[in-house]
């Protein structure tokens, strides 16, 4: 799989990434040695990059790649977690003392001395111009509690107050066919200043795979039930913050984009790869075989221009208008 430069980083990452939200908690059950599978599945597959946080299954999923780590010490992952959700969304409550608690905890989870990568968890707008948040992070990497940090963002704005920062490595931003406006400033400001872009979300919560109807009922632990209308955590988090019936709609249409051989969340994917500037895609995976399918992706054909201009088109005419400016 193709490896690419992660910006201020320094070193490199597959293109296609593991999320993995899925292994905690919000998307039904997952067995452990069902996740344990669907890492080894990521990592044959060539990818050499996981994306965890410390409140998916209030660790669980840090523990699981932990372990992971440790059975296969060889593997060369790069691992990035999150952190600030475990407290009340307010600024205050980003302090140096809670950074280290918080890490601290992530870095007995994961079974590592640094962390390859911690970033901000869409922390609320105001931590993003905050000098002091951001001398806290550097006192991290001082510290040697951690390598770099990053922020994962809701909106651009917030993207773009974090790029602006020195030495912020990293942005985390949904990016995908149903969300487009990160392409417009965030990706291109990104790419000038050396900051990696990693696209999350980037199947719209499942509903880029065409697998879903207007009838699809999801679990009562799963966020695409529970969060649907914005109900626990950002809106914009659950189905790309696009209406589910609309993006059902939607999803119909895009599918016939799909090339021969390629399912249509094979397409998403390579759709995200091929933008300028993105440095890796974090699809979730519950299966090995989804997790492999997802590292397929890297190695699709280029798309066409003409499909690329359908995509526009697609979410112009479907999607700009309903998607709120939030996002």
């Amino acid at each position: 799989m193709e490896q690419r430069e992660f910006g201020r980083l320094g070193g490199k990452v597959s293109v296609v990434g593991l999320g993995t939200w899925q292994l905690g908690a919000d998307w039904g059950e997952v067995g452990e040695q069902d996740a344990l599978t669907v890492l080894d599945a990521a990592v044959e597959a060539g990818v050499t990059f996981f994306d965890t946080a410390d409140v998916y299954g209030d660790g669980r999923s840090e523990q699981l790649i932990g372990r992971y780590l440790r059975e296969r010490p060889d593997a060369g992952i790069f691992v990035a977690t999150k952190m600030g959700r475990r407290l009340p969304q307010l600024e205050e409550n980003y302090t140096l003392d809670n950074f280290r608690a918080w890490t601290d905890r992530s870095r007995a989870n994961l079974g590592v001395d640094t962390l390859d990568l911690v970033q901000l968890h869409c922390p609320p707008s105001p931590v993003h111009s905050s000098e002091a948040v951001f001398d806290a992070l550097d006192t991290l990497v001082a510290e040697e509690r951690v390598a770099a940090y990053g922020v994962s963002v809701e909106t651009c704005a917030e993207a773009l107050a974090a790029i602006a920062r020195p030495g912020t490595a990293s942005v985390q931003i949904i990016l995908n066919p149903f969300r487009l406006k990160p392409l417009e400033e965030v990706v291109p400001a990104a790419r000038e200043a050396g900051v990696g872009i990693i696209a999350r979300v980037p199947l719209a919560s499942g509903l880029l795979s065409g697998k879903y109807t207007k009838d699809t009922v999801f679990a009562e632990n799963d966020h695409r039930t529970f969060n649907r209308h914005g109900e626990m955590f950002d809106q914009g988090e659950t189905f790309s913050g696009v209406g589910f019936e609309e993006g059902i709609e939607a999803a119909v249409e895009f599918a016939e984009l799909a090339p021969e051989g390629a399912t249509p969340a094979q397409t998403a994917l390579r759709w995200i790869v091929q933008q300028p500037g993105v440095t890796s895609v974090i699809p979730g995976a519950r299966s090995p075989e989804q997790a492999r399918a997802n590292a397929d992706a890297a190695g699709l054909p280029p798309l066409p221009d003409a499909t690329l201009d359908a995509v526009g088109d697609l979410y112009d005419r479907r999607l700009r208008a309903r998607v709120h400016p939030r996002w």
